[in-house]
């Protein structure tokens, strides 16, 4: 199937991109939330569209994006959950969670889905995530879990 993305989807383009995905991750994922459309011949105008549309935004937004950096990986990220003997949690701490902590800490907004960890947050102790605020800006930030 071959789709036109409307938004960024990690491991699979950016917005504004064909791409040729699988009928079933097309029809059931990516079209009911937003992030494409099908691919049509009066589709290559609105892809020009958005194409122009995200270059004249990342212009914008790496600038800001550098100014974001600084105040994230200024700010103390402390994350409080429950947890058992020897530091061990009751389940595991999300990227949500991180990204909740992340922005009340740091007064911006941090969606979920810029948020990277390398293995799921099991224990307690102080870990190093990284978030993607744009293309060429990622901010290292130091979570501590408690």
């Amino acid at each position: 199937m071959k789709l036109i993305l409307t938004q960024e989807v990690t491991g699979l383009g950016s917005a504004g991109d064909i791409v040729e995905v699988k009928n079933g991750y097309g029809r059931n994922y990516l079209i009911p939330r937003g992030d494409a459309m099908r691919w049509t011949k009066g589709g290559e105008k609105t892809v020009e569209q958005i194409q122009k549309a995200r270059q004249a935004r990342a212009a914008r937004d790496a600038a800001h994006a550098a100014e974001i950096k600084t105040t994230v990986e200024a700010a103390k990220v402390v994350l409080k959950v429950r947890s058992g003997e020897n530091g061990r949690l009751f389940g595991a701490v999300t990227v949500a969670d991180i990204a909740g902590a992340i922005s009340e800490a740091a007064g911006e907004t941090i969606d979920k889905r810029t948020v990277v960890i390398g293995n799921p947050i099991k224990t307690t102790g102080t870990y190093t995530v990284s978030v993607k605020l744009h293309e060429d800006v990622t901010a290292s930030v130091a979570v501590t879990v408690a």
